[in-house]
């Protein structure tokens, strides 16, 4: 049913409907409306299904995108989801927050020859979202049990992928978390109007109906040590993310009301869950009323000075050293802030936190700057123009990154090796770290990244998982015939 296709010549590109700014500004839904199914399907149908697929190949998980769009067209909706979900742990998820204008859509074909991308983050949601609704998405039935466990670190994307990936393959799975529900910054870092909690929810909640066993409010090398993990299970997954946030090192950053961007995330997340928040409830964390500075130009920096809007917070500005061309955030985030009532100081570094006399914070001070010569990279390094100005102030938050922290020494594991990073170092082609049978995957080996790169990890770990064991299994069976 090719005519169904190659519509892009003659329907223009529609996202879902996109709620008023103003109305959105004041909750944590999430702001873009459902597809109907007849415009997914008329969307999906303008895909050109170019024989050399680049959305394809720009996606980290190399999806099928062509072949669900084509079977959302042709109505085929199950099919779409068996197709979807056959490379992805969650279509649904990464249909909200992957950037998508970096990713898929930013090569697709017809993009390129200016007819407007297909809108594939949106329809990779409506795939899942329709496939729960339907009640397609089902518990996980091994083919077979076999006796051999795995030990997961990290209720993150990376861990619960490959959770998912060795509980398909029969392995009980018990996955390890040191907060109080699964997610990690899906369900802490990212807010709710990217991302409603209860999406990243159910996906926990089919986990444990398959059969995977989650130990939340646990920290390894606490009570239990690595070392216990190993003798407990066959084999070893850590995928803890990164969580060490970079500093600002400027005169006054340990101003009490400089915060980190994850304490505030975690903070607003939190509380829009029911959960009691003294950080919030006592003001340390809630910017009602108050002037914040945003430093910092990624999708962290995006989630904060959007939570700060609908916090309720007098004014919000977005401080970033480069140029808007060059921030690294997605360029949709920027303009749905921009929507929000944002401020972006572009082409700004800070110089300095002031404070009045009585140490009440009052402004940050900050240096224009302007492109200089490329970096190895080919990337413009900023260089000061000499010129300073102050932005009023009284709250900042820096969302600078995230680094490692100190694995071998939180996990009391010596043994285990980091590279001059603090990321775990691993054998690239099986992601076997120093420690025989431990595996690695996600921001804990490449650094901070993206949600759909930690999926891949994960799943490419999980299969390296299952064939050592495979190999120990045929290993023990021919020593008991040698042995007979």
């Amino acid at each position: 049913m090719a005519s169904r296709m190659l519509k892009f010549t003659e329907l223009d590109r529609s996202m879902p409907d996109k709620r008023d700014a103003k109305k959105r500004a004041k909750d944590f839904d999430e702001i873009y409306a459902d597809y109907a199914t007849e415009a997914a399907e008329a969307q999906a149908s303008r895909c050109s299904q170019c024989g050399v697929p680049f959305c394809q190949q720009g996606c980290p998980l190399t999806n099928n995108i062509p072949d669900w769009l084509k079977l959302v067209s042709e109505n085929r909706l199950e099919e779409a989801y068996q197709v979807s979900s056959a490379t992805n742990n969650m279509p649904e998820i990464c249909g909200r927050i992957c950037p998508q204008d970096r990713l898929c859509e930013g090569i697709c074909t017809i993009e390129q020859s200016g007819h407007g991308t297909v809108t594939i983050g949106s329809i990779e949601r409506f795939i899942t979202d329709n496939a729960w609704e339907e009640g397609w998405v089902t518990p996980i039935k091994p083919p077979k049990e076999r006796k051999q466990s795995a030990g997961i670190i990290g209720a993150g994307p990376g861990g619960l992928a490959a959770a998912e990936q060795l509980r398909r393959k029969g392995y009980k799975v018990t996955v390890y978390d040191r907060y109080d529900r699964g997610g990690g910054l899906l369900i802490y870092g990212i807010p709710g109007f990217k991302l409603e909690k209860y999406i990243v929810e159910r996906r926990i909640k089919r986990l444990e109906d398959s059969g995977v066993k989650f130990k939340f409010n646990t920290s390894i090398g606490d009570k239990l040590k690595l070392s216990d993990l190993r003798d407990k299970h066959d084999t070893l997954l850590i995928a803890t993310g990164v969580y060490k946030a970079r500093d600002l090192m400027v005169p006054g950053s340990g101003h009490e009301s400089v915060h980190a961007a994850l304490d505030f995330l975690t903070t607003s997340n939190r509380k829009g869950l029911g959960d009691e928040v003294p950080s919030f409830d006592d003001g340390t964390h809630d910017a009602s009323g108050k002037n914040v500075v945003v430093i910092g130009g990624g999708d962290t920096a995006m989630d904060c000075v959007r939570t700060a809007v609908r916090q309720g917070a007098k004014s919000v500005r977005c401080l970033y050293r480069r140029d808007r061309a060059n921030m690294p955030g997605s360029q949709r985030e920027v303009a749905n802030a921009e929507e929000e009532g944002v401020i972006f100081e572009w082409l700004a570094a800070p110089e300095a936190i002031l404070d009045t006399k009585a140490g009440k914070l009052k402004a940050v001070r900050a240096a224009r700057m302007k492109l200089g010569a490329p970096d190895p990279s080919g990337r413009q390094s900023p260089e000061k123009t000499g010129e300073t100005f102050d932005i009023k102030a009284d709250m900042v938050i820096k969302a600078l990154g995230f680094d490692p922290e100190d694995l071998p020494e939180l996990f009391d594991e010596r043994a285990l090796t980091v590279n001059r990073w603090g990321a775990i170092k691993v054998d690239f082609a099986t992601l076997e770290t120093s420690i025989p049978n431990v595996y690695a995957a996600g921001d804990i080996v490449r650094g901070a990244s993206l949600v759909v790169w930690a999926i891949k990890d994960g799943r490419d770990a999980a299969e390296q998982m299952h064939k050592r064991m495979r190999q120990m299994d045929r290993d023990m069976a021919a020593a008991k015939v040698a042995a007979e």
